[in-house]
């Protein structure tokens, strides 16, 4: 399950999940769907058309079943 933006494109968005989707918010100000991976050591990933900084959530539980 990924997380779709819809926040304002200098927003820092606290995801739970490492996989995010980022449609740069509002029709007007949007760009093509994407589909964003967070890096495994980082936990942030910024999308290429907007900006937009998506970060693990402190305390977020990722992998295993």
């Amino acid at each position: 399950m990924s997380h779709t933006a819809t926040y304002n494109v200098t927003d820092r968005v606290e995801v739970e999940s490492m996989e995010v989707s980022c449609d740069g918010g509002t029709p007007a100000l949007g760009h093509p769907k994407v589909y964003l991976h967070l890096d495994p050591d980082s936990h942030e990933v910024t999308c290429p058309y907007c900006s937009r900084t998506f970060a693990l959530k402190a305390g977020a539980h990722v992998g295993g079943h």
